[in-house]
């Protein structure tokens, strides 16, 4: 029998008719692993009520009380992490090295929302007019929803949950249908913590529960993961709905190598950025940009090394890379790899021919040369294991590339110049920048997010952004007058 992975509401599964579901699959091996219940107008309503009685009880928790149940869950994740690689592994497909990398960086964030009491400190300013004092507060805003993407179905959800309940707010996460299990592992532990029922329920489904979130008229905020044409319409009609909201889009990564670049550090850099997680992930590396005359060296590199990666189910652990996560996605990724091939690019490597055993979703690492901005591979998010290299005459012309794309995610330099690396974080018009690092993405005590097309929006995730996000700030104008000694000359002026 089929296992079910059903909503978790209340503090607790959601025992009700299931109504629609999905089909949950090994990645590796194509089969049905367990049907997931799809949430309708009823279970958003159930959902959002629980939150919301929840939230007088959590909001005047205080400061104190909240961190001990953020900390307390910090030491349930780091004990059972392990536990959580297996079902990300399971679900998603990515190597247990990768999943370990993204419960890694969760937990960075899970501690830095653990300071809380620093971060909600408001402003006082002492007799800022004749016996007038003038401080800010900063209040939660109440429900808020979190729809987080199937590349990393731990680690995202750990960019907000964590913040919004440390800053007084009970949510609704709504994960993945591909991979919905590790939000219900997560919700589990947050209880374990402490956490009262009804702080964080789990709803699973398609865009039937994500409108019902969109629209609820108790839901305050949203915050969004995934790509750029629904991170668009999730903040068109969240703001339309008078909502907040934070929609982290699409992206599509340079890492630009200058002719004085270690070329073994950039090809070992390409390799890794390009298809570790099968490059189902934003901030993967999707264009090389070889500045002339290094173009064919750093080309052959890289191929000797995608040549070495070995790909196969992500429990093994020999395994470096694991398949799509679909069949759907995977056909999508493959016909781009036909798309370059009819374009003209220089297919150098084609992981179309990749034989491993089992009927998974199976797609090798992938290289064109010589990709023109004008083709498909270069314009659209691909989100696999395909890796462009793009040549350009002269640093100038690496730079134009990337500010003339619609999308500013992330980006990275590989130079020995500081002149160069210097110059090229203060022109290129990215959120994110890396020297000599691939993937920069930035510590949990930053931001994380891009410009243009890669956020909508102008609220980047976790951080010092976050704390801001889930949390509205009032100003206070007070004045005491000193009536408790009337009568009584204490040497004030105006006593009498």
């Amino acid at each position: 029998m089929t296992d079910r992975i059903s909503h978790w509401i209340d503090g607790k599964p959601f025992t009700g008719p299931a109504g629609r579901s999905g089909d949950v699959f090994d990645p590796a091996t194509g089969e049905v692993r367990a049907k997931v219940d799809f949430a309708g107008p009823s279970e958003v309503d159930q959902a959002v009520a629980a939150a919301a009685a929840a939230l007088p009880g959590w909001r005047g928790t205080s400061l104190a009380g909240r961190t001990r149940v953020l900390f307390a869950f910090r030491e349930l994740l780091s004990a059972r992490k392990h536990e959580l690689v297996k079902i990300v592994t399971a679900e998603h497909g990515k190597v247990e090295s990768d999943a370990a990398g993204e419960i890694a960086r969760a937990l960075e964030n899970v501690e830095y929302a653990c300071g809380a009491a620093q971060m909600l400190k408001g402003g006082f300013s002492e007799n800022a007019s004749t016996g007038v004092d003038v401080y800010s507060i900063a209040q939660p805003l109440g429900v808020v929803g979190v729809i987080s993407p199937f590349n990393f179905p731990a680690m995202v959800p750990l960019w907000f949950v964590p913040n919004a309940l440390a800053c007084g707010n009970t949510v609704v996460l709504k994960p993945s249908e591909k991979d919905p299990s590790a939000a219900v592992f997560i919700a589990e532990l947050f209880a374990e913590a402490g956490l009262p029922a009804g702080a964080l329920n789990v709803l699973h489904g398609d865009k039937a529960a994500v409108d019902g979130l969109l629209e609820h008229r108790d839901v305050k905020a949203i915050s969004f993961v995934g790509s750029t044409p629904i991170a668009r319409y999730v903040y068109e009609t969240g703001t339309r709905h008078g909502k907040r909201v934070q929609a982290l889009g699409g992206a599509k990564n340079h890492m630009v190598v200058l002719p004085d670049a270690d070329l073994d550090l950039a090809a070992d850099a390409a390799v890794s950025a390009g298809f570790g997680s099968a490059g189902e992930r934003c901030m993967a590396v999707s264009v090389v940009v070889a500045v002339d005359p290094v173009g064919d060296e750093l080309v052959a590199k890289i191929t000797e090394r995608m040549a070495r990666l070995r790909v196969g189910d992500g429990r093994d652990p020999a395994s470096e890379m694991g398949p799509l996560v679909t069949k759907a996605h995977h056909e999508r990724v493959k016909s781009y790899v036909d798309a370059g091939v009819a374009s003209g690019a220089a297919l150098v490597m084609d992981g179309r021919g990749i034989e491993v055993p089992g009927d998974g979703f199976w797609l090798g690492p992938t290289l064109f040369d010589h990709v023109r901005p004008e083709m498909s591979i270069y314009t659209d998010e691909i989100f696999g294991p395909v890796l462009s290299v793009a040549r350009a005459a002269s640093y100038d012309d690496a730079l134009a590339l990337i500010n003339a794309n619609p999308y500013g995610n992330g980006t990275a330099i590989f130079t020995g110049d500081g002149a160069a690396a210097r110059r090229f974080q203060n022109e290129a018009e990215v959120g994110m920048i890396g020297v000599n690092v691939p993937i920069p993405v930035p510590v949990s005590y930053y931001s994380f997010g891009g410009w243009k097309d890669s956020l909508l929006g102008d609220s980047h995730a976790y951080g010092p952004e976050g704390f801001h996000f889930y949390t509205r700030t009032k100003v206070v104008t007070s004045r005491w007058p000193d009536t408790s000694h009337a009568g009584v000359n204490l040497g004030f002026p105006g006593n009498s």
